[in-house]
This record gives structure tokens, C-alpha cells and sequence, in this order.
């Protein structure tokens, strides 16, 4: 890791540049990045920058998105950018080809080829339902012609509301799962398709479609091999919303809003492959997330969306920064010996503010913040709703930085709370599409600078396993407070 000697207070560094602003804020694809209410100085930057040239950053870039096998653990190569159309030439080409095939469908939908349909179920778990999810939520303006629901969770107190309000006969089933085998989207799928049948649907395999990197197994499922989209296997399932599994997304959206999204993608694309790294701002936040959790120590780190729309983008970059970086040993297998990828959390402003901010503020931890917040309202209500939004999202950031002196210590803020502030001009496909992007990229620059691979998960396993076990009815390898809490829950 780099040496550094003592920084400078957020305060002392604006005071000593008055071009400090200018210098660590960048414009791309219509968003602003302030970096500069963090302590990221020159010095600290040019020995991040020998760092990342160390680590063969421009190599690993170049490596990930000509689609080499980065792999490594897996041995395959993580392809998410060719589904924006940057990438290696017959997978950008096969990408294609397949969202021409879900364009296709899409049509045929609309078209009424299935009948009917009103409704939209869309099952999966993980990057299968986050990524989904997020983009309906944040892009949907109201006159959509389809309802869509996204169901993860086995809880059936999350599925049956949904099938309660909507009508069976009108209902179009998504199954999206990279491999075809996840047991949670599987239980609901069966819940789905029993709902059919109870309600009087003479053939809910016909409502289906299907989402998956093995069009084998859904063929073999029992949906028309004319349902399934497939996508490919080097597409890895926290990256996947950029495939056919966003084909929820496109068909309740419009194919137009989807093709929007991985234009803005493949900007950013552009820009992490291309920009050099005093100027490259998925890059430049790696740094900034790497001196606060290496050298300040920081085990967390706080996002929060000053705009609903966007209420779900914390739980998004939970799983792509924590499911991707949260391992102790480096690629070769060697152990970490370092923090890996700091806890995100975060939420919404400005509830936030009455919630947590008191920590922020005034708690023994420092805790990097990262504020978003979209310059175009997305409602049409009188315009101090938004201006007033606004100004809470800037004086955050404002306040954890000065801080205030006072003689009565329980009214005393310390400052010095280092925020970054990101300002969409407004939020469509094409600015989201580049957000994602950049957390992606910046995932990515973070692994690199740590030496870990951010394309396994097998920290997910062992938990599924056990479950599957207990599920079997063999608990005789549980311990004993597993064994009481099973017999406590079902009794004999």
C-alpha cells in the first residue's frame, strides 16, 4: 500500500487551493462527480496513480473488456461491457443478436401473441431481480402499459400480495436465472403456475418466458424454446442487467428507454478505457475508496440517494461492490491481507437525515458519504419540493465538512467528514445507464488496486448448502443451536 504523510483538514485543503473544486470535478455522459469535499490531495493522488500502475491497472482494463479470462478463479472471461457494445468483436456481436432476438419478442408481446396481458411477474434473486428492480423504480414515469412486479424473496408475504391484485389470465411470467437451478426463484415459479392453474388458465407454460444463460434447462423446464432468451455465460449475474434479463425493464419501459441505458453504459465504458487516470473517475473514486478504508481505516461506507427514484440504488451496490470485493484471499489464493470492500449502506434523503445523520455527524466513526441527487425533478409538484431537496443534499455535505465549534460538547460537530457528491442533470436511461456503469467500473478499479478477482461469489455457497441440508432433514451435522431453533420452529 502507498505511504502518506498527515493530509491537510477538508477546510485547510479548500483554503490553500481556490482551484480545488475545478481540479477534482468531472462531467460525463450528464453527471457531475465533486470528489472534492474528500482528502484526495496531489501527492496523494500521483501515489495512487504509481500504484495503479503498479497493480497493471491499464492492463487489467484492457484485459476485462477485450474479454480475456479475468476471471481467473472460474477460468472465463466477465463480459458485461459487450452487452453495451464495447468488447470483443463476436461477443459484442452475439450480444447483438440476442437482444434483436428479445426486441423481437418484445414486439410480439405488444402484439398480443400471448394473449392479453396486463400483468408482469418477474422472479429472480440477486443480480436477477436488483438489477430489474432498480431500473423500473427509477425510470418508470406512470403510463407504462404493463404492471410489473418483482419478486425475490421466498417470504410469501411478498409474492402472494402480488397475486392477490393482479389477474391470472393477464399475467406474463419472467423466470430469470443465469443457470437455471436458483431454488428460491423456482419455489415462487411453481407458486406462480399453480396460481394459473387454480384461476383457471388452461396453459401457464405458455405465459412464460424465460431468462437464463442455459436455454437447455428451461427448454427442458417445459417453455417453447420461442420464450427463451438466452445470454451469455461470461455475463456474470450482478452484471446481468444489461442482458436479457433486463427484458422486463424493456418491454414494461419500451425498448427505446433499454437501448438508453447501455448507450449511457457504453460511454462510461468509453471513458474508464480510455481516460488516463488523473482524469478517469471510476478510477479516481477507487482511490478515494482506498485511502479511506487502508489508511483512515474506514470499515464503511454511507450512500444516499436525495431522490426516490433511486431509493433502491444502496441495495443495488451492496451486492455488486460487496458480493464482488468482499474476500480475504488475493487471486493467486494467497490471504488478504488488507480490507477488502468496505460495508455499503445508506438510504434515502432526507429521511435519512432524521435517522442516521446523527452518527455521521457526531458518532466516533468516519464514515465517507456519497450523496446523489438529480437537478431535473421527476414530478410535476410545486418547486420547493425539489429546491428544498436540493439544498439539504448540498448543506449535508457542507456540514460534514466545516463542522461547528461549541462551548457545550453534546452540540459540538467535529467536521472534517469527507462526502462525494454526485448531480445528475436529469435521470433517464441514458444518465442511469452510465451510473451503473461507473459503480461497475469502479468495482472493478478497486479490485485491481487490492489484487482480489470480483467475479467469483463462492462466500454464498456454504449457507445454500446447509440450507439444503436441513431442508433434506438431515440436521445431524448442525450444531446444537441450529437443531433447537429447527425443533423449536416445527415440532415433531
Amino acid at each position: 500500500m502507498i505511504e502518506t504523510q498527515p493530509v491537510s483538514t477538508l477546510t485547510a485543503l479548500f483554503e490553500a487551493d481556490p482551484e480545488r473544486v475545478k481540479k477534482l470535478s468531472f462531467e460525463q455522459s450528464g453527471i457531475y462527480f465533486d470528489f472534492s469535499k474528500t482528502h484526495m490531495d496531489a501527492a496523494l493522488l500521483e501515489n495512487f496513480q504509481k500504484l495503479a500502475e503498479d497493480a497493471g491497472l491499464s492492463t487489467q482494463v484492457d484485459a476485462l473488456i477485450s474479454g480475456i479470462a479475468v476471471n481467473i478463479s472460474e477460468g472465463r472471461a466477465a463480459e458485461h461491457t459487450a452487452e453495451r457494445g464495447i468488447g470483443a468483436e463476436t461477443s459484442v456481436e452475439n450480444a447483438r443478436l440476442l437482444k434483436n432476438r428479445m426486441q423481437g419478442l418484445i414486439e410480439a408481446i405488444d402484439d398480443g401473441a400471448l394473449g392479453d396481458i396486463e400483468y408482469i411477474i418477474h422472479l429472480g434473486i440477486g443480480g436477477s431481480a436488483l438489477g430489474p428492480e432498480l431500473l423500473l423504480e427509477a425510470l418508470k414515469i406512470g403510463d407504462e402499459k404493463y404492471e410489473t412486479a418483482v419478486i425475490s424473496n421466498i417470504d410469501g408475504c411478498a409474492l402472494e400480495p402480488v397475486l392477490e391484485r393482479f389477474d391470472a389470465h393477464k399475467t406474463l411470467l419472467v423466470i430469470a436465472s443465469k443457470s437455471f437451478t436458483t431454488a428460491e426463484t423456482f419455489l415462487n415459479a411453481r407458486s406462480v403456475t399453480d396460481w394459473m392453474t387454480e384461476q383457471g388458465v388452461t396453459d401457464p407454460f405458455g405465459k412464460i418466458v424465460a431468462l437464463t444463460a442455459m436455454p437447455d434447462k428451461a427448454v427442458e423446464w417445459g417453455i417453447d424454446e420461442s420464450r427463451v432468451l438466452p445470454f451469455s455465460e461470461t455475463v456474470g449475474g450482478r452484471y446481468s442487467l444489461w442482458s436479457s434479463i433486463g427484458f422486463s425493464v424493456a418491454l414494461t419501459l419500451g425498448v427505446d428507454v433499454f437501448d438508453d441505458l447501455l448507450a449511457g453504459g457504453a460511454e462510461m465504458d468509453q471513458h474508464f478505457k480510455e481516460a488516463s487516470f488523473d482524469q478517469n473517475i471510476p478510477v479516481i473514486a477507487a482511490f478515494c475508496d482506498q485511502y479511506y478504508s487502508q489508511i483512515r481505516n474506514c470499515e464503511t461506507r454511507a450512500v444516499f440517494a436525495y431522490d426516490e427514484r433511486l431509493g433502491l440504488l444502496p441495495d443495488y451496490l451492496q451486492q455488486l461492490e460487496m458480493e464482488s470485493n468482499g474476500k480475504s484471499v488475493l487471486a493467486d489464493g494467497k490471504p488478504l491481507d488488507r480490507h477488502s470492500s468496505p460495508i455499503v449502506w445508506g438510504g434515502v434523503g432526507t429521511d435519512a437525515q432524521h435517522a442516521v445523520f446523527q452518527l455521521l455527524h457526531q458518532g466516533t466513526h468516519l464514515v465517507p458519504v456519497e450523496f446523489l441527487a438529480v437537478i431535473e425533478p421527476g414530478h410535476s409538484l410545486a418547486a420547493e419540493h425539489h429546491h428544498g431537496l436540493l439544498l439539504n443534499c448540498f448543506a449535508q455535505g457542507a456540514a460534514l465538512m466545516a463542522g461547528k465549534t461549541s462551548d457545550d460538547p453534546n452540540r459540538n460537530y467535529p467536521g472534517d467528514r469527507p462526502s462525494v457528491t454526485l448531480l445528475l442533470d436529469d435521470l433517464d436511461g441514458r444518465t442511469l445507464g452510465a451510473l451503473i456503469a461507473f459503480y461497475e467500473h469502479r468495482t472493478f478499479a478497486n479490485a485491481v488496486l487490492l489484487g482480489i478477482n470480483p467475479y467469483d461469489q463462492f462466500g454464498v455457497e456454504l449457507g445454500k448448502e446447509m440450507a439444503n441440508t436441513l431442508m433434506a432433514g438431515d440436521s445431524n451435522q448442525m450444531d446444537a443451536s441450529t437443531e433447537t431453533l429447527k425443533n423449536r420452529a416445527f415440532p415433531a
